[in-house]
């Protein structure tokens, strides 16, 4: 996926929070957009934790969107873009 698909979910009006699966499988919940920075070639996605992930673009095979804008994790959404 190319960062212009992570910046159109982002920039929806009004925001649906939406889970990043990547490659590997894990999955990255977004529940509003200042939990991510993107730069011209990362993705950088922050966790209600304060954990931190740079994902490198081609390593995201989607974006979910999240039902009620509840929930998140594996599993969680529909597919929403590839």
């Amino acid at each position: 996926m190319d960062i212009g698909g992570v910046r159109e979910a982002l920039r929806k009006e009004p925001f649906e929070p939406f889970v990043i699966r990547l490659a590997d499988g894990r999955t990255l919940p977004v529940p509003h957009p200042e939990f991510v920075a993107l730069t011209p070639r990362r993705v950088i996605v922050g966790a209600k934790d304060d954990s931190w992930s740079i994902l490198e673009p081609l390593l995201i095979v989607s974006l979910e969107s999240v039902p009620n804008g509840k929930g998140g994790g594996k599993g969680a959404g529909r597919k929403r873009s590839s």
